[in-house]
């Protein structure tokens, strides 16, 4: 509603209106305890290693490993959603970007007794509600989190949002990164058996984990990591079929469509642009 009948900067809080709106009317039914709010102190400081010092054992590195391999797949996808909806497609520099400063959290935040840094993609459903794209804002978001990590009682205070309130807002937010999803799909060159056939068994191995999430109990430990997060499989499935299809041995007929011209016909080329006769282009080539 009120993105329907609200204008300017009122139209675009109004995923964080909704939530305190939804967060209000849970009050009377008595779903929202303010107790750790009121406990919590103004100012704290989180206290280094408080559940004790590093210790590094070789089947925890590699599991973790895998664990943050999962985690990138999910912030690659994320960056490309993002880059879609901002009109700036996320290249292979932009996502290495983000990978680092990813990973860099992921380094630092267990020091601080927290988990790994991964991308959330309902803020890219935010953005694309908004249409808020710049860098400064993001950055100034960031100031506004790190001022309330270090005020305990302001993190409580968002803690006790309702979760049906936050999934209200996750219809919305969730579903603008599947229509982006979409949106690239679309220019995937679905006219094609062979782009239709890895789309469709990559969704399908992707929404196993979720229909069936026992799907994969008989297989290892370290293959559930990968295999029980539906964007993991689904991108690890993507990524074979199209070397399968479009890259392992490639059909002869693709290589001569996009071979470079010899001498001769580059010369009957110019020939004929030059008598005001435009080549035919094979719209296959690049």
């Amino acid at each position: 509603l009120l993105r329907r009948f609200t204008r300017g900067f009122v139209k675009q809080i109004a995923v964080l209106l909704g939530l305190i709106a939804g967060t209000l009317v849970a009050i009377p039914f008595g779903v929202i305890d303010l107790t750790p709010v009121l406990d919590a102190d103004v100012i704290g400081f989180p206290a280094p290693f408080h559940f004790g010092a590093p210790q590094f054992r070789l089947a925890a590195i590699l599991s973790l490993c895998v664990v943050m391999v999962v985690s990138m797949t999910e912030s690659t996808a994320d960056m490309l959603a993002l880059g879609e909806i901002v009109g700036r497609p996320a290249d292979e520099r932009t996502i290495a970007a983000g990978l680092r400063a990813d990973t860099l959290g992921s380094a630092l935040s267990p020091l601080f007794n927290g988990f790994m840094c991964s991308a959330f993609a309902q803020n890219i459903g935010l953005v694309a509600m908004t249409r808020i794209r710049s860098r400064f804002v993001v950055a100034t978001g960031g100031g506004f989190l790190v001022l309330l990590g270090l005020c305990p009682m302001a993190a409580s205070l968002i803690a006790v949002v309702p979760r049906p309130v936050l999934g209200g807002a996750g219809v919305v937010l969730f579903g603008s990164v599947a229509a982006s999803g979409i949106q690239t799909l679309v220019r995937a060159g679905l006219d094609k058996d062979d782009n239709v056939l890895i789309v469709a068994v990559s969704l399908a191995v992707g929404i196993i984990p979720i229909t069936a999430p026992h799907f994969y109990h008989a297989f290892p430990r370290t293959a559930r990591i990968v295999l029980d997060s539906g964007i993991s499989a689904g991108c690890v499935a993507a990524v074979l079929l199209n070397l399968v299809f479009h890259h392992l041995g490639r059909r002869r007929g693709a290589e001569e469509t996009s071979r470079p011209m010899d001498a001769g016909e580059e010369i009957a080329a110019a020939h004929r642009a030059g008598a005001g006769v435009v080549p035919e282009r094979d719209p296959a080539m690049p």
